[in-house]
């Protein structure tokens, strides 16, 4: 990190809803199959947040997690970011919302849009500050409800995206671990492949915006499709480049988890055994900014991340945008931490 601080994970937390729809479900409510849904995607089931449950409770639970991991009360906190693209509302802020549950009065608080990609973006804006020295602990959440904006008519959304959220704190770790390298990007002209037409200022809500279905999301699937298989290989190895490590030094890739076949040809490209890949999205489908963070935490709790281990976390999405990181990891915060 250019002589700066060394910045790391110090804890993860994840929590998704209790609900799930399986393959199964989706036959009785459109035109497919399981093994449709299985053989072009890898998805068996997802889970669903309840009516009354909104991003900022979901987002709750996992950070509580998280929290107690890196045996941090919220009064510690600096900073929270939280990636998404379902909100608890337009204002204010969900993280706004997540910093009164939880108590974080020293905290300030926002929310950052970059869909699939949000957290990557989360974690390394939450970087920069603790490098900089400006704050000591941020805790990062990616979480969605996209069951809230999915039309469960249109089969060709309905049986990718689930609900869940996924959090880490991010502080200072011993010298030499933690985040080696950076890669984002995005590419605007490509926004109408995958967004939600309306509910902002170019087209607010209204009772045509409603009849047209215009509040929920919209996917052009094959375009999306083949730019995700293009910039997973190359943000991979970007971040791989500029920490001066080959695919070689892998030892766990953490993917957006979308789609299997996108998976397998990143696993594909690098030559990496199935070990060395975290794939859950046959159990919770496509949940966008939360998908990274939840991978990771499931990997943590499974004994999967070892101290010393290089892992990559990569990740597409809406905007287009996409990114990656790589990091070396370790827990342990720095002598003479508050933790």
């Amino acid at each position: 990190m250019n002589g700066k601080r060394s910045v790391g994970i110090l804890a993860t937390g994840s929590y998704t809803p209790d609900r799930v729809l399986s393959n199964f479900d989706l036959e009785k409510m459109v035109d497919t199959s399981d093994e449709w849904i299985v053989s072009r995607t890898g998805i068996r089931e997802r889970r669903i947040s309840s009516p009354d449950q909104a991003s900022s409770d979901l987002a709750y639970e996992a950070a509580k997690k998280a929290l107690a991991k890196a045996n941090l009360s919220p009064e510690q906190l600096d900073l929270i970011i939280v990636a998404t693209v379902t909100p608890d509302t337009m204002f204010p802020s969900t993280a706004c919302i997540l910093q009164d549950k939880l108590g974080a009065t020293r905290a300030a608080a926002m929310d950052l849009s970059a869909a699939c990609t949000g957290f990557l973006y989360g974690i390394t804006t939450a970087t920069q500050f603790i490098s900089n020295g400006l704050y000591k602990y941020v805790l990062v959440v990616g979480v969605e409800s996209l069951s809230k904006i999915t039309n469960y008519k249109d089969r060709n959304t309905c049986v990718l995206f689930g609900d869940g959220a996924g959090a880490a704190v991010i502080g200072e770790v011993q010298d030499g671990y933690g985040f080696q390298s950076f890669e984002l990007g995005a590419d605007g002209s490509g926004g109408p492949l995958l967004c939600m037409p309306a509910g902002g200022s170019r087209i607010p809500a209204s009772n045509e915006s409603i009849e047209n279905d215009l509040h929920y999301l919209a996917m052009a699937g094959g375009e999306v499709f083949k730019f995700a298989v293009r910039v997973m290989n190359s943000a991979t190895e970007a971040v791989l480049n500029k920490a001066g490590l080959s695919k070689d030094d892998i030892d766990l890739l953490v993917p957006h988890q979308a789609n299997k076949r996108i998976i397998d040809s990143a696993v594909q490209r690098f030559g990496l055994n199935e070990d060395k890949v975290v794939i859950n999205l046959d159990r919770y489908g496509n949940m966008s900014s939360a998908s990274i963070p939840v991978a990771l935490d499931e990997a943590v709790q499974d004994g999967r991340v070892k101290e010393g281990d290089h892992l990559v976390l990569v990740g597409f999405g809406g905007g287009l945008t996409w990114g990656a990181t790589l990091l070396k990891w370790s827990t342990t915060p720095v002598e003479g931490s508050e933790k």
